[in-house]
């Protein structure tokens, strides 16, 4: 099994986090986004997008951080990690959804733009916005987490390992979010990032990038 990787990238360090806790060995292949490795005929066809992370197992390729999650939960986790009953995998595709909309368009866009990472997503989007869309994801997990261990269920799904990498690394990466906020202000969140980080098979997240 090969994941094609991106140290500072947290949806590659969610797939990191998910074959750490499922045991599963595999070899990091690294992709150096900065000279345009994932822009190369070879690596687009793997990734038609250009994007990482990529898993390769048996000749099949998997691109997207989240189809990756699925079926590595499917494959290798049995009903803990995506369970099969409707409305209980309904629960955790709905906190899929939060990750890939105020997730990627706030939380990891904030983080982005904080740390000057010089690229067009990090470049993109109104300030204002991805405030609000940053506010919307960690109101919106903070509400779910004042009542509950884990975002779906009694214990932690690819719901969480979905959702946990941006939150996280922007309250590590900058104490201040746009408009004066800070994760601080959402202590269920942060409670929350603890159980996750006590989890078996747990690895730490990316080190801090340097400014470009």
């Amino acid at each position: 099994m090969k994941l094609y990787d991106l140290e500072r990238s947290g949806n590659c360090y969610k797939i990191r986090l998910m074959l750490s806790c499922l045991g599963i060995a595999y070899e990091r292949v690294p992709v150096n986004i900065d000279v345009g490795e994932q822009k190369t005929d070879a690596f687009l066809r793997l990734n038609p997008r250009g994007q990482v992370p990529v898993l390769e197992d048996e000749g099949r390729v998997i691109w997207d951080s989240t189809a990756i999650l699925v079926c590595l939960a499917r494959r290798f986790g049995g009903e803990m990690w995506l369970p099969t009953e409707p409305f209980a995998m309904a629960q955790v595709m709905q906190w899929l959804v939060v990750e890939q909309n105020e997730g990627r368009y706030g939380t990891s866009r904030a983080r982005a733009r904080l740390l000057k990472l010089q690229s067009e997503f990090a470049r993109s989007g109104e300030w204002s916005e991805i405030a609000r869309l940053t506010r919307t994801a960690l109101q919106t997990l903070n509400g779910q987490l004042r009542n509950a261990d884990w975002l779906a269920g009694d214990h932690a799904t690819i719901a969480d390992v979905a959702c946990y990498p941006y939150a996280a690394l922007l309250d590590q990466d900058t104490a201040t979010l746009p408009d004066g906020f800070s994760v601080a202000d959402y202590p269920a969140v942060r409670a929350w990032f603890g159980r996750i980080e006590a989890l078996p098979g747990y690895v730490p997240l990316p080190r801090r990038p340097a400014p470009a």
